[in-house]
């Protein structure tokens, strides 16, 4: 062969992409806001149950416990979600890098509607016993696996589709979707308490949110099913083999250094992010005795802090890159750790205030790089299962021990000593982020040679 029968080397097919999309934005603004309002439907259902976890589970479903009891075991069934999000990452995960993103992410929106509207309509512990609270941890499972097959399908759906130079920008729109969740959930709540005596809302007020999702299962599902499959996993159909692994044993036997470095690098967006959400929202009731309406239009203005957040760790980590924003987002959340719980017990709500935004502020910053830092770390073949995975790790270990341990330090050794093991959470996350190079330059659609090495 002469050098003129060799072909003229062409774009790689990011690059085909890249330049597909910059030239269409209306299509990456439509697969945007399909992933944004699929998540949105999506994590408000999980982030109303950490509201009503924090405001009164504890008393219409584990009166038993008395009232700090309670709590505990209240947080304790939040927890549980986080503990099958994995074992959804691996179930969805399998069939999302299967049989494609789209068909995998209806399933999952309507398991997470179904599940939360039966909570809504379930009966507490005054009417059926310790029935309620089993049937309660039951449904907080499914809403678990939901979740776990949820947050990479949609993050996938933008980051696959998205040009690579602006990847981190559309990528954040997933959990940007989760900000918005939580302003809503909160939003609603606060409505439904202001028009409510405490009685009232503590009776059957609580089951508003939960019944009203209905509605927003009907617009996720509808946008969901007018989305087109992304172009990585149609590129990976086409050259997969029958007797290709599965893609949970791929990804753990191949990249599992990745799986525990990625999960580790998100602690800290997870730790602050769900004391903010969850922990907070009683504290501020219980102990600070700042009123209902007061703590949650907190709240809400501590996501819209959170949704600024993640946009501008999306746009900064396209110009600075994915591991320079979680450095100095888990670098802040050290000393950040230390001052919160002793700013937080002045007992003004103008403390409070300022430890809900700033607490957000860096959350936000993390959860607004992890769409496409996660996406970029694992190859295509087992993408879906691998970046759910590490996610659902992340929400474990970050998502739902923090809480549950606040509520349990807090009380006994003051806000100060759990303080100290946030902060080490924080430095857990920044050596995790440490360990890692650098993915923005990496290719979401591989060809079959870079397939056989190691993304890192």
């Amino acid at each position: 062969m002469t050098l003129q029968d060799v072909p003229a080397p062409g774009p790689t097919a990011d690059q085909s992409i890249a330049s597909e999309n910059e030239s269409d934005p209306k299509k990456m603004r439509k697969v945007a806001l399909a992933s944004l309002l699929g998540t949105v439907v999506e994590f408000y259902d999980f982030g109303i149950y950490a509201t009503a976890a924090a405001l009164v589970f504890a008393d219409a479903f584990f009166p038993a416990f008395g009232g700090h009891g309670g709590t505990i075991v209240s947080f304790a069934t939040q927890g549980v979600a986080f503990v099958a999000r994995p074992l959804g990452s691996i179930l969805f995960g399998h069939f999302g890098d299967r049989l494609g993103r789209k068909r995998t992410l209806v399933f999952t929106m309507s398991l997470m509607g179904v599940s939360t509207v039966l909570i809504g309509a379930l009966p507490t512990a005054g009417s059926i016993g310790v029935a309620a609270p089993i049937l309660l941890v039951l449904l907080r499972v499914a809403q678990g696996v939901a979740a776990g097959g949820e947050w990479a399908g949609a993050t996938l759906f933008t980051s696959e589709h998205s040009p690579k130079g602006r990847r981190g920008f559309w990528a954040m729109f997933t959990n940007l979707g989760g900000a918005v969740a939580n302003i809503l959930a909160l939003s609603t709540f606060l409505a439904v308490a202001l028009y409510m005596s405490d009685e009232t809302f503590t009776s059957w007020g609580w089951r508003l949110p939960f019944l009203g999702s209905f509605v927003l299962i009907a617009v996720g599902l509808y946008v969901r099913l007018k989305i087109e499959e992304t172009p990585a996993f149609e590129a990976e159909a086409k050259r997969r083999r029958s007797n290709r692994g599965l893609p949970f044993k791929e990804a753990v036997v191949n990249q599992w250094k990745e799986l525990l470095l990625g999960a580790g690098a998100l602690v800290t967006a997870f730790s602050l992010g769900y004391i903010g959400i969850a922990y907070l929202t009683n504290y501020g009731t219980a102990t600070l005795g700042l009123s209902r309406p007061e703590v949650l239009t907190a709240g809400i203005v501590g996501n819209v802090v959170n949704g600024c957040a993640i946009i501008s760790g999306g746009l900064l980590s396209d110009r600075f890159g994915r591991r320079r924003v979680l450095l100095v987002a888990n670098t802040v959340g050290i000393p950040w750790a230390l001052v919160l719980f002793p700013l937080l017990d002045t007992g003004t709500l103008t403390a409070f205030w300022v430890g809900m935004a700033v607490t957000f502020l860096i959350a936000g910053h993390g959860f607004g790089v992890a769409g496409s830092f996660l996406s970029e770390l694992f190859h295509t073949r087992y993408r879906y299962t691998a970046a759910g995975l590490s996610y659902s790790l992340a929400g474990v270990v970050g998502g739902a021990v923090p809480p549950l341990v606040a509520a349990s330090i807090i009380g006994s050794h003051g806000g100060f000593v759990f303080g100290l093991f946030l902060a080490a959470y924080c430095l857990v996350s920044l050596l995790c982020v440490l360990a890692l190079r650098e993915t923005v330059g990496n290719e979401l659609i591989e060809t079959p040679a870079e397939q056989q090495g190691v993304t890192s």
